[in-house]
């Protein structure tokens, strides 16, 4: 099914400059005063009085707060608990023993941080009204004496990372919508969830993910990409931003410089990229160029080194010519720049705690996320001014733009919303169509044999992924085929291949689901050996299309991208004869190496 595109809502950066509402507040705070404005051009004057009102706010704001209520402000932080003010004991313990209180009100009455940002495992997103009575919990406690209101963050690129699950509408990601290369769907994807995730109380999303993926064993980043091309990245960032936050909700393009070339987590270790200074420009840069270009909110640094740029191989969230050489001076970005999450390997294996978050300031960045421990960060930095090795007025400087970004978005106003609501803010028949729409459009066939379309009345599912082959044969229930599911798992051993053998014996059809497949994985013998069996099948990759270039060169391939409900449910119609519509939108190279293209970006047959 084919959605209406949202053209009464949806902005370009075109349309944008043709309505006059561009001035001195920049493109993204236009587009916010246009949409607020139901499309009417506003005059100059206008944008010279929100400005002056903003600048009027930061100034007020900033001469009233000590110096630390101002380094408060350059923290974000996470804590336990479904409420702001939660008892349970579980939670209070793990506040204690991360933010030295109870729970996130009294933290927050005590040091007024930056912001707060969520998670499923710190028990903050159980459902809609939940999610949105903590957001208002933690803002009255940030706003009470006249305190400043807080970024309210979550991690929600959809796809492979979504901290907010069903009923929230489940977006299959960023590289389905690479392989719809449809700009115009990833700003109404974008719109759609923006309004979603701001009736939850959140204001702040760290997406999109501007990296250039053109690594196939990149293991952190993957199907996050839109692309391995600059080109469409920087298109698919740019429109995801405008889509964001033209409902008011900050984006984030990350992560800066470029994390698409490595084959190491920053999670777990510190990655390098050895792209010359012209690779860079060539293949990282035109996706925050692109941010820049449309006012994006916030930009994300990196921890890797990156030698072209610095050759002191200081990773790049503690950079200075990599921060603000780079991205400050020479790119002109004015906007608010946050460390990717200070728990991470990546940025601490050279540094101590206590040392990140001043070095991380010295470099260039505004805003400080998630610290190990919060106090030690905090009263390393306001040593730090002390001892003169950071002054106030840099921290002024990091403040203000946090202030005039509470500004712009609206949170000095009013960053209450209404828990009653919440709930049919979410899964909305809009954003479930679009959702579908992106899904159907992005399954790709990469090989046939002529074994698709099928016509099968029965259908094994196996492979890797409990949720995701159930949710596989509750798509097949759909479309009247009678299908089971055996689950093998993404190292299945002898037992299971043989059992997935013998289970594939009385059926039409077997859909093997692979995900991250590498050069010794067993999910090779599981397909080699039903393939051996004689039964019709068809090997299905939910992560990455680089599983392909691992299994047979005979047996027909799809590959989705994305494991949502959404993107499986396109794949079983594509199966029983809706025509793929997804091109690939990079290349994959065969298992030899990186230097032969078994499919090149672009390619995807039909029927």
């Amino acid at each position: 099914m084919r959605i209406p595109r949202l053209r009464s809502v949806r902005m370009t950066r075109k349309t944008l400059l043709a309505s006059g509402a561009v001035g001195a507040v920049g493109l993204a705070g236009a587009a916010v005063a246009y949409a607020e404005s139901g499309g009417v051009p506003l005059d100059e004057a206008g944008h010279d009085d929100a400005v002056e009102r903003r600048r009027a706010y930061v100034k007020d704001r900033l001469a009233a707060m000590s110096l630390e209520d101002k380094v408060g402000q350059l923290f974000m932080v996470y804590a336990h608990g479904t409420s702001a003010d939660t008892d349970d004991p579980d939670d209070v313990a793990a506040n204690r023993d991360h933010l030295g209180a109870d729970n996130a009100a009294a933290f927050i009455t005590e040091c007024r941080p930056g912001g707060i940002i969520y998670f499923n495992w710190a028990n903050n997103v159980e459902d809609p009204e939940q999610i949105a009575r903590l957001s208002n919990g933690l803002q009255e406690a940030a706003t009470a004496d006249e305190g400043v209101p807080l970024f309210v963050a979550v991690d929600q690129e959809y796809g492979t990372v979504a901290r907010i699950a069903e009923p929230v509408t489940q977006f299959p990601g960023a590289m389905p919508l690479g392989a719809t290369g449809d700009a115009g769907a990833a700003q109404d994807a974008a719109q759609l969830a923006g309004d979603e995730l701001g009736a939850l109380g959140l204001n702040l999303n760290f997406a999109p993910d501007a990296d250039v993926n053109v690594n196939p064993a990149n293991p952190v980043i993957g199907v996050r990409s839109f692309s391995s091309d600059p080109d469409t990245v920087a298109e698919m960032t740019s429109a995801q931003i405008m889509g964001y936050q033209t409902t008011n909700l900050a984006a984030c393009a990350k992560h800066f410089p470029g994390h698409g070339d490595t084959d190491v987590d920053s999670h777990v270790g510190l990655p390098v990229i050895t792209h010359t200074y012209e690779e860079w420009e060539e293949i990282d840069a035109p996706p925050f160029k692109a941010a820049i270009a449309v006012d994006a909110d916030m930009i994300m640094s990196a921890h890797l080194q990156f030698p072209a740029l610095d050759e002191s191989l200081l990773p790049a969230t503690l950079s200075e010519p990599i921060l603000t050489g780079l991205l400050r001076d020479r790119l002109g970005y004015e906007g608010v720049i946050v460390t990717d999450s200070l728990e991470m390997e990546g940025v601490r294996t050279e540094y101590g705690d206590e040392d990140v978050p001043v070095m991380a300031l010295q470099a260039g960045a505004d805003l400080l996320l998630m610290p190990p421990d919060f106090r030690l960060a905090r009263d390393a930095v306001l040593a730090a001014v002390e001892a003169g090795e950071l002054t106030e007025q840099r921290i002024d400087a990091s403040v203000r733009r946090l202030l005039s970004l509470k500004w712009a978005r609206g949170l000095t106003g009013d960053p209450f919303v209404d828990p009653d609501k919440a709930l049919e803010s979410v899964g909305t028949e809009a954003g479930l169509a679009a959702a579908a729409d992106i899904a159907d459009r992005s399954v790709t066939l990469l090989r046939n044999d002529g074994t698709l379309p099928a016509t099968a009345a029965s259908v094994l599912v196996t492979g890797w992924g409990e949720n995701t082959t159930a949710r596989l044969v509750d798509a097949f229930a759909s479309l009247g085929v009678d299908a089971q599911t055996l689950v093998t798992g993404d190292a299945p051993d002898q037992a299971a291949i043989d059992a997935a053998v013998a289970a594939a014996e009385d059926r039409d059809l077997v859909v093997a689901v692979t995900y991250k497949v590498a050069a010794s994985s067993s999910q090779i013998d599981l397909i080699a050996a039903l393939r051996e069996a004689g039964a019709p099948l068809v090997s299905a990759a939910v992560g990455t299309p680089y599983d392909a270039a691992h299994l047979p060169e005979d047996a027909p391939a799809l590959a989705t991208y994305s494991y949502t409900a959404a993107s499986l449910a396109s794949l079983a119609k594509v199966i029983m004869g809706q025509g793929p519509e997804g091109k690939l939108p990079v290349d994959v190279p065969t298992a030899a190496g990186p230097d032969t293209i078994l499919f090149e970006r672009g390619h995807g047959l039909s029927y």
